[in-house]
């Protein structure tokens, strides 16, 4: 009889926690134990300069926010630190510095009355001219309307000796030139690719670059084809590096509504995704090298063209500073033989020599779109790494259904830590998964 009083008494002081706050208690403590893990392993990025390199670096920013257009702005890095900003757009993109000390910039920006053929207010995307000095203002713009903010902006513009200014254009997929506000030429691209009836309904090929690399000769990035084009005024396309040699990569061009065959023929234009991935801001080193921002395979990789025409990686960087690439966007090759990379999603602009050791680096408060060393800004030739200097390559951690998730996050929440990746992404998942089992445990026993 006592031994059974004594256990009614305990059952009455010691209360077991449910099934359903295990499950909770389990998930929370995964969670944090994950993220508080994850973030005191991670490498920091932090700020990086010798005292003897200081460089100026001018820097285009995306911005931010829903869709990432808010919080764009054009600005001026000496060393780390900056020294003016203009912000009076919701996104920048490729800039420029030019022999008069002004900044040309591709930008978007909404609140627009002027909208023809579209309801007002409306979004218009062009080109400014920026000049940083006394005080950062914008002195003038060429601008257009489009349908719609995301995926319609113009990315790259380029002055040519002629006074015309060379720009993409991804809402009608073309690349045309400017001056005085009128169109003095154009290529489309529909003259070279299978297109659909109205090309601003659809985010088709995202042309995102264009760089001069001699008179009347230009390389094009058709970032949904993984193919950089060479374009000639009066001929058109003259060369493709990357070329669509199979089938089998078709698919890769096709997702998210992207390119399809539209004339019914059977085939699409869709270069290897091994060599490059969805690419941005090429930069021509030579009649037989490219230097790529191959964004979607996470890397940075210099392209060598071999004896039969074809194009391959001759050197390859996937991480710099122990941190992994996270979709960069711009890869530059110095005057001094380094590489400035735009590494996008990690929100940082990093500078690493041939063997990937950092040698400059500093973390930028928003999301960049690209930038340029000054004073010489992105050359046409630069230096080439050696084909024996190879390939820096480690392990990869993606899985594609969370590397998708994590894209997507981001694009939510361009806040998200550089070393929240898969691993973690999944982890969270497991212990959300923990906590709404709980709840519902505790729901139905109540």
């Amino acid at each position: 009889m006592a031994e059974d009083s004594i256990s009614s008494m305990v059952r009455g002081v010691v209360s077991f926690p449910s099934r359903g706050t295990l499950f909770i208690l389990a998930g929370v403590l995964l969670l944090v134990g994950t993220l508080s893990v994850s973030a005191m392993l991670a490498p920091s990025i932090g700020r990086t300069a010798a005292a003897d390199h200081q460089p100026r670096t001018l820097v285009g920013s995306q911005g931010g926010g829903p869709g990432w257009h808010e919080y764009g702005s054009v600005y001026l890095l000496n060393g780390t630190n900056v020294t003016w900003r203009e912000s009076s757009a919701d996104s920048y993109f490729d800039v420029t510095k030019t022999e008069n000390g002004t900044v040309m910039a591709g930008f978007m920006n909404s609140g627009y009355a002027s909208c023809s053929p579209y309801e007002s207010p409306c979004t218009r995307t062009g080109f400014r001219v920026i000049d940083p000095q006394p005080e950062p203002r914008v002195l003038s713009e060429y601008s257009f309307p489009v349908r719609t903010k995301k995926n319609s902006e113009v990315h790259d513009v380029e002055r040519l000796e002629s006074g015309e200014y060379l720009i993409t254009d991804m809402e009608y997929e073309r690349i045309f030139t400017v001056k005085d506000g009128e169109v003095t030429w154009q290529w489309n691209a529909s003259s070279f690719y299978d297109a659909p009836q109205d090309p601003t309904t659809t985010d088709w090929l995202h042309i995102n670059d264009v760089d001069v690399i001699d008179e009347g000769r230009y390389l094009v990035s058709v970032r949904n084809a993984n193919q950089l084009v060479i374009v000639e005024r009066g001929e058109g396309v003259v060369d493709v590096i990357n070329k669509d040699t199979t089938d089998s990569n078709d698919a890769n061009c096709r997702k998210s509504g992207q390119l399809a065959d539209y004339d019914g023929d059977g085939e699409i234009r869709c270069g290897d995704p091994t060599v490059l991935n969805h690419q941005h801001n090429p930069q021509w080193l030579g009649e037989d090298a490219v230097l790529v921002a191959d964004s979607e395979n996470d890397r940075v990789v210099e392209l060598h063209q071999t004896a039969n025409g074809s194009w391959t990686p001759a050197w390859t960087l996937e991480r710099a500073g122990g941190i992994p690439f996270n979709w960069p966007r711009d890869a530059d090759r110095l005057p001094n033989g380094n590489t400035l990379i735009t590494d996008t999603l990690n929100r940082r602009i990093v500078e690493v020599n041939e063997s990937g050791a950092v040698v400059w680096s500093v973390e930028t408060e928003r999301i960049p779109y690209e930038a340029d060393r000054l004073p010489a800004g992105e050359s046409v030739g630069a230096p080439q790494y050696a084909t024996e200097s190879g390939s820096i390559n480690t392990p990869s951690d993606d899985v594609p259904v969370l590397s998708l998730m994590l894209v997507g996050l981001r694009a939510v929440i361009p806040s998200t830590p550089f070393w929240f990746r898969e691993p973690q992404l999944g982890l969270t998942i497991v212990s959300m998964f923990f906590v709404l089992t709980g709840v519902v445990d505790r729901f139905w026993r109540r």
